[in-house]
């Protein structure tokens, strides 16, 4: 079976990791930082990055500064602490992007915020949410916490994709619970093999990404890894290969794990040693 491209929803692609575009030092390393992650797809906070408070565009917006020919948008809806606020940061995600004719229109990446000092999921709000956005047309990628049960309930409510974070947003922790994201991802592809799981949030450097590739993860979204990272660009490259190597790895299949050791050359089958004649 061919492994060359990655599907979500109506997008389809050939890299699985998609990266953010917040806390760049300035737009120019945030720009070098994205070719070397070769990603295709951005998220980007729209109500935050792109409008005014008032709803007007804002000059000189992150936008004039992203390859729209070879990039997609993923609008999210970070920083969104009400279920309200999550579909009215959509719903002016579309509307801009569809004046732009960006095909990131079609979708969201809803978060629906708990607190402002954790930044977990409020996985009640998230679940309403994708509710009414999958009625309202959007192709929704609910980010969500490692809960396995909460994963099946946003699948069966409409997401596109659910997308279990490793670790708080931000922190660099990396996968906390290995276990956890093994569990959601056998619920979520139970009878639906092809259906993408993408984890995010928590990522630190690039052993953090071949892990959650190894699970079986689909793919990875990652933005502080990379931008607050001490080089960014070599980060950025740093992570392109570790997703790669990762979902390399999980197709292998990976030895079972033993409490013993199992000698290479088995006995009885090893070469004789040539003598030398007397």
């Amino acid at each position: 079976m061919s492994d060359s491209t990655f599907r979500v929803g109506s997008f389809e692609f050939t890299s699985r990791l998609f990266v953010g575009t917040g806390k760049y030092a300035n737009f120019d390393l945030m720009k070098a930082s994205l070719r070397a992650s070769t990603c295709e797809v951005v998220t980007v906070a729209i109500r935050r990055d792109v409008l005014t408070p008032e709803g007007g565009a804002k000059e000189d917006s992150i936008l004039d500064h992203l390859d729209l020919d070879q990039l997609t948008i993923l609008p999210n809806t970070a920083g969104c602490f009400t279920v309200r606020d999550a579909i009215r940061s959509a719903k002016l995600s579309r509307e801009l992007l569809e004046g732009l004719g960006n095909p990131g229109s079609k979708w969201v990446k809803l978060e629906v915020l708990a607190d402002k000092k954790t930044l977990l999921p409020d996985t009640q709000g998230t679940l309403e949410a994708t509710k009414e956005l999958v009625d309202a047309g959007f192709e929704v990628l609910a980010y969500t916490n490692d809960d396995p049960i909460v994963a099946k309930r946003l699948k069966d409510a409409g997401a596109t994709s659910v997308m279990p974070l490793g670790s708080p947003i931000g922190s660099g922790q990396g996968i906390l619970n290995p276990n956890n994201i093994r569990i959601c991802l056998e619920y979520l592809k139970d009878n639906d093999p092809h259906y993408p799981v993408i984890v995010d949030a928590g990522v630190g450097t690039a052993s953090d990404v071949t892990i959650a590739m190894e699970l079986g993860a689909d793919g990875v979204l990652l933005n502080t890894g990379i931008a607050s990272a001490r080089d960014p660009l070599r980060m950025a490259d740093a992570m392109a290969h570790a997703v790669a190597a990762g979902r390399q790895a999980y197709l292998a299949g990976r030895i079972p794990r033993k409490l013993y050791a199992t000698a290479s050359s088995p006995e009885g089958n090893t070469i004789a040693t040539a003598q030398a004649p007397a």
